[in-house]
């Protein structure tokens, strides 16, 4: 058994964990969230692009066949399925089943930043969307975008899918600068939490885009979640020797209090997309299509 973490925030892993029917094989998991019954659904980028399972790892359906391009985000709230479909540039809410029930956007129209190759600093920031990454919901209904991969922006929708407000603009400096909006989340102190992955921090903004706060100690964060007892849990990609850095480093789990002070931090196999569910237990989007790994809170 191996077992990452310390203290209170001691897990075993369990790799693979997922399994899928005889003879089928994962695309990349690219993110992973869980409903109210604690199921399991891993967003790959492969048809279909949803896979669900039970919290023991057995195999429950699937859907979306032909529904996504590019899967990148994905989060569920009041059992809600809000994904983003990153090359056609919208943002889509489904029911647990698969039933389509918004899109916002409009397929394969991109907004002009002037940026060609994503994930670069873009020449300029602009309107919805250009390669988004992640949908999230809030409490007092309106919906954000990561808006990220080809742009530097937030956006803010209300439920009806009507703009409100957009901010950032591309930079490596100060507050309200993004260089890749990649994940985020409304925590439960109703605070937007925004992983700004390329600049290594986390933003933190009110719902108005004001900005509050930042933590720096991070590496290129990926995606991040909450537990219903505050924690925070941030997947990371560590340095990668693809954006320009001298060499590699691991990616990693680190969670976090609502003051940014580290808890537990630990070396993962893959982080692009992770998810802390009602247990405390974290699952991981496995990057080389072996799928997800679970990591159980013990005690």
């Amino acid at each position: 058994m191996t077992t990452v973490g310390n203290g209170e925030y001691t897990y075993e892993l369990i790799e693979s964990w997922a399994k899928l029917p005889a003879g089928e094989t994962f695309g990349m998991v690219s993110a992973v969230a869980t409903d109210s019954q604690d199921r399991v659904y891993a967003f790959q980028r492969k048809d279909p692009p949803i896979v669900v399972f039970n919290r023991d790892g057995s195999y429950v359906g699937s859907w979306g066949l032909g529904a996504i391009t590019n899967p990148h985000g994905i989060f569920i709230k009041d059992d809600i399925v809000y994904v983003t479909d990153r090359e056609d540039s919208v943002c889509l809410r489904f029911t647990l089943d698969g039933k389509p029930l918004q899109v916002i956007g409009e397929r394969g129209v991109h907004s002009d930043t002037g940026c060609e190759v994503p994930g670069t600093l873009v020449p300029r920031a602009a309107g919805p969307f250009n390669y988004p990454a992640e949908l999230v919901p809030s409490p007092w209904g309106d919906m954000y975008v990561a808006d990220g991969y080809r742009n530097a922006r937030v956006h803010r929708f209300a439920a009806n899918g009507q703009l409100k407000a957009s901010w950032g603009e591309p930079g490596k400096g100060g507050a309200n600068q993004f260089h890749l909006v990649h994940s985020m989340m409304v925590g439960a102190d109703d605070l937007l939490y925004v992983c700004d992955r390329e600049n290594n921090r986390i933003q933190i903004f009110d719902r108005d885009g004001e900005f509050v706060g930042m933590w720096t100690d991070l590496l290129r964060p990926m995606d991040i979640s909450q537990s219903p007892d505050g924690v925070f849990c941030i997947s990371e990609g560590g340095n990668d020797a693809r954006q320009g850095h001298t060499e590699d480093t691991d990616s990693r789990i680190s969670l976090m209090n609502k003051e940014g002070t580290l808890l537990a931090r630990w070396i993962i196999r893959g982080g692009h997309g992770s998810w802390i569910d009602a247990n405390g237990d974290i699952y991981v989007g496995v990057p080389d299509g072996v799928g997800v790994d679970k990591f159980v809170r013990q005690g």
